[in-house]
Formats: C-alpha cells, sequence, structure tokens
C-alpha cells in the first residue's frame, strides 16, 4: 500500500517518518521529497530515508531523467515510489510551493 503525505518543514517530515515507522513501514520504504535537490538530499540523508533509484525507476527512466527537467524528474521519481501520474502531479505542483512530500511503499524493496 502506498501512502502519500505533505508537510511544511522538516521538524514535521520526521514526526511523520516516525509515525510511518510505527505502524509498520520500514525506513527503506519512505521517500522524502523537495523541489530543491540538495535539499532533498539532505533530509534523506538526517532522516535516513530512501531514494529513488536504479531499483525503482529502471535503467531507462533514469537514463530520461538525466536530460529532463527538474518538475519532470521529481514526477517519474514519484511515479516510481508508487504514486499515479496524476498523484505525481498534484504532488509536483505541492513541492513547487516549497512543500516537503513523503511516499511509503512496502512494496517497492520487496
Amino acid at each position: 500500500m502506498t501512502v502519500k503525505k505533505t508537510v511544511e518543514n522538516v521538524v514535521q517530515a520526521k514526526s511523520e517518518v516516525e509515525k510511518l515507522v510505527s505502524t509498520g513501514y520500514s525506513h527503506d520504504d519512505i521517500y522524502i521529497f523537495a523541489h530543491d535537490e540538495k535539499r532533498g538530499n539532505d533530509i534523506t540523508e538526517a532522516l535516513d530515508t530512501e531514494k529513488v533509484g536504479l531499483k525503482e525507476e529502471g535503467v531507462l527512466n533514469t537514463l530520461k531523467n538525466l536530460v529532463s527537467s527538474r518538475g519532470d524528474e521529481l514526477r517519474s521519481k514519484m511515479e516510481a515510489a508508487g504514486l499515479t501520474t496524476t498523484e505525481a502531479e498534484t504532488a509536483e505542483e505541492e513541492l513547487d510551493q516549497g512543500k516537503l512530500v513523503i511516499i511509503a511503499n512496502k512494496t517497492n524493496n520487496k
């Protein structure tokens, strides 16, 4: 099952990650997205969550993202983490507003 949460800052993100872990998700099941790549990487590292990579996206999408806009890359990665195309579009709009999107998906890492 895929769960999506939107939060305003890293403090709220930490709280949501803790809630997800307490309900049975592992840190490897949880992805955090920010529009700014450095911010997203820093938060992912600080909260010990997973990055969407080759395993989730596949080779073709990973290569395509090398030349895509940041918005296209984020939507592709959020779809790989478990969102539908429509959900990823909505989530990317939330990222444009400076929010963080958290996706928890138990099926991606099994």
